[in-house]
């Protein structure tokens, strides 16, 4: 009996193909860090409130199984009393990843959940330069859920799709 392509000689399900992913570069796309406290000259001891916003980006480019994923942080620190901004750190950071073997409805899962985690030590490093070269203690951001981050903008696409039926 010839082997069918659902069944190997064993009779046991064929391996299915291992995902390929590699890191072909990262690099800062855009980076601006203001150090407001200094500008304005606020004085005593002042106790920061951090906030963090991140916004995820992939996009594919001219060679085959190439994609960019783009990270951007928006962190901003004020003063808890007084709500004065003490800084803002913007940064874009981008990896072009080469990936293999993801299946098409889960390319998109995979480029916004697992690239981003491959580069976020490299994002958390470089905020806790900038904010110490800034004249601020360093800033180590907490590990981002990216999985939780995913599944949160799918719920609040779908919402805004409702909605959008809803009024139409």
């Amino acid at each position: 009996m010839a082997d069918t392509p659902e069944t190997a000689s064993n009779g046991a399900a064929p391996q299915a193909t291992p995902v390929k992913m590699n890191v072909l570069a990262q690099f800062v796309r855009d980076m601006s860090f203001e150090n407001i406290l200094a500008q304005k000259g606020v004085q005593g001891d002042v106790q920061p409130d951090v906030q963090l916003q991140v916004n995820l980006d992939a996009k594919k480019r001219t060679p085959d199984n190439q994609y960019e994923v783009i990270l951007k942080l928006q962190v901003t620190s004020k003063a808890k009393e007084s709500g004065d901004t003490l800084f803002v750190l913007e940064l874009e950071y981008a990896g072009v990843f080469h990936v293999e073997n993801v299946p098409d409805d889960q390319l998109h899962p995979f480029l916004l959940i697992e690239c981003p985690r491959m580069l976020f030590p490299f994002v958390r490093r470089i905020v806790s330069d900038v904010t110490r070269d800034g004249g601020f203690p360093p800033l180590n951001l907490e590990t981002i859920d990216f999985l939780q981050l995913y599944r949160t903008e799918l719920a609040r696409r779908a919402s805004a799709q409702q909605a959008e039926t809803a009024n139409a």
